[in-house]
């Protein structure tokens, strides 16, 4: 196996970001859909978040890496979503 052939990343560094960026982006579904932000009758709604900002603890080349296998998808701004 030739050093151009490996990933930049080990396989449990990039299972650990995405298990980080699937709990951000859920908690900050979960944020948006809480009736906390809406009227005192209102029950909430659907979160209309798509994409987030990813953890920062993990190096933006990561998250390119990760965009790049076809695990995220790149959206303006530095945002990125899941691929469902």
């Amino acid at each position: 196996m030739t050093e151009a052939s490996e990933p930049p990343f080990s396989k449990e560094e990039l299972q650990m970001a995405m298990k980080a960026f699937r709990k951000r982006i859920k908690l900050m579904r979960l944020d948006d859909e809480s009736s906390l932000g809406y009227g005192p009758m209102s029950s909430g709604s659907r979160s209309s978040i798509a994409a987030i900002r990813p953890p920062d603890q993990y190096p933006p080349a990561m998250w390119r890496y990760l965009a790049e296998q076809g695990k995220l998808r790149r959206e303006t701004g530095g945002l990125y979503a899941l691929v469902e």
